[in-house]
């Protein structure tokens, strides 16, 4: 079983297993006369690592530009609108809040993008703590963990994350994705047993139609409808194009740099520069939709038109 897998599995069991401090009742005790009460004094388990030196104020001023971006383009209704961008925390369903995770030991809420070293971390998360979809608690716990915990989410330059998504999830042996999307795309040609190519993908997912079936995949659906960043006040804000600093980074504001390790990145992870080459064979016009579909992500989290891509 691969590490998505066992997680989805582990995060469906229904006991909560949210450690407590000693002496303290847990969240949802039967003998608390409140549980959310409790759960609102609740204090995660200090077991932290001090640090006697100060974190790097390049470092932190680069996150204070990374999240200062974010606000500028959720305020300005005039700089780009996108479904969802004016909505509110209490408009946002249940089901669309999966992608976060709450460690409440060590006050952690994570929002894992697939293709962003989501596996990695979810593994992080795991050594850490036992965790629960953040949309299982109640909305009013929703928002005291919003308001006490750390949050985080990783992103990449959009265009990248779809070659990899593609790269990972139809060039390699993958049955259930094969199954499930190739079939969609190719029509007759699936039952030939061919796979489906970068542009077959693309078409598909530019098809108007394929929304109407079902949302996109995790894998090629939008970050900002994965994580909300209108609406939840991330704390931090990685990036895989530097993900071996800003997890250092992340680790020692976490004050758990002392209990795990982020291991080193793939030096053969899919890169921007591969991009011209991928769509070489995608129409200029098709490219010019592909980005306005993931044009809310490039500005949300800071990454370029891709120019050369979108003019001849």
């Amino acid at each position: 079983m691969d590490i998505d897998a066992f997680v989805n599995q582990f995060l469906e069991g229904t006991a909560d297993p949210t450690e407590q401090v000693r002496g303290e009742p847990p969240p949802g005790d039967p003998h608390n006369q409140s549980s959310e009460k409790s759960d609102e004094k609740f204090v995660p388990r200090r077991e932290w690592k001090i640090h006697l030196t100060p974190i790097d104020p390049e470092k932190k001023q680069k996150q204070e530009s990374r999240k200062q971006l974010i606000q500028d383009v959720c305020s300005n209704r005039s700089f780009l609108d996108f479904p969802g961008k004016n909505r509110t925390f209490d408009d946002i369903p249940n089901k669309e809040l999966d992608h976060l995770i709450v460690d409440d030991r060590h006050g952690i809420i994570y929002c894992y993008v697939p293709k962003v070293a989501c596996t990695n971390w979810k593994r992080i998360m795991i050594v850490l703590s036992f965790w629960k979809r953040y949309g299982k608690f109640s909305r009013h716990l929703m928002k005291i963990k919003l308001k006490k915990y750390t949050k985080f989410l990783f992103v990449r330059d959009p265009f990248v994350r779809l070659i990899s998504a593609y790269r990972n999830k139809f060039e390699q042996e993958n049955e259930d994705f094969y199954k499930r999307f190739a079939v969609i795309m190719l029509v007759d040609a699936f039952a030939a047993g061919i796979r489906p190519s970068f542009s077959n993908f693309v078409r598909y997912l530019l098809d108007p139609n394929t929304e109407k079936e079902m949302p996109f995949n995790e894998h090629w659906r939008q970050i900002y409808r994965l994580c909300h960043p209108c609406q939840i006040n991330y704390d931090f804000v990685g990036k895989l194009e530097t993900l071996d600093e800003d997890a250092e980074h992340l680790l020692r504001i976490l004050r758990v740099d002392n209990v795990v390790e982020f291991p080193q990145s793939h030096r053969n992870r899919t890169v921007s520069s591969w991009e011209q080459d991928w769509f070489a064979n995608i129409p200029l016009e098709s490219r010019k939709e592909l980005y306005r579909l993931y044009e809310a992500d490039f500005k949300l989290f800071g990454y370029s038109k891709p120019e050369k891509l979108l003019h001849v």
